[in-house]
């Protein structure tokens, strides 16, 4: 079946974009969820506007997550936390806790969604932590973890 995604959908497609799915997949989850319309011509030119005005803002995401790559990568971020004799943490840093230190040494905001912190920080020193701001834009920040 031939369809018109109207939302992004991971690991199927994007919005604006037509597909060829299973019937099944377009009748019971796509369409009912609102994520796709069937393909008509009427709606085909409709999806060529979709793709257009998602590139466009595609492109100005992408440039904004650049500009704020540029700032935090040189950037060390620095957290106080309690800590035990032998550098481990009475608790842990978490990907919020990360974001709260960002915005309040840098003025970025980051959405602590976008830290692909894979478990919290236990120990004190210095970890990298990925961000992943656009498909495109992913690059590390550097986190310095000290004793308060």
């Amino acid at each position: 079946m031939k369809i018109v995604m109207r939302a992004d959908v991971d690991n199927v497609g994007k919005k604006g974009d037509i597909l060829d799915v299973a019937d099944g997949f377009a009748r019971n989850y796509l369409i009912p969820k609102g994520h796709a319309i069937a393909a008509t011509k009427g709606v085909q030119a409709q999806a060529a506007a979709m793709r257009r005005s998602r590139d466009l803002r595609d492109a100005k995401d992408r440039e904004a997550a650049e500009v704020v790559a540029r700032t935090l990568v040189p950037a060390v971020i620095t957290v106080k936390a309690r800590a035990g004799a032998e550098g481990k943490l009475f608790g842990s840093i978490t990907a919020t806790d990360v974001a709260t230190a960002v915005s309040e040494q840098t003025g970025v905001e980051l959405d602590r969604r976008k830290l692909q912190l894979d478990e919290p920080i236990k120990t004190l020193g210095t970890h990298h932590v990925p961000v992943k701001l656009h498909s495109d834009v992913e690059f590390p920040v550097t986190v310095e973890v000290v004793a308060s």
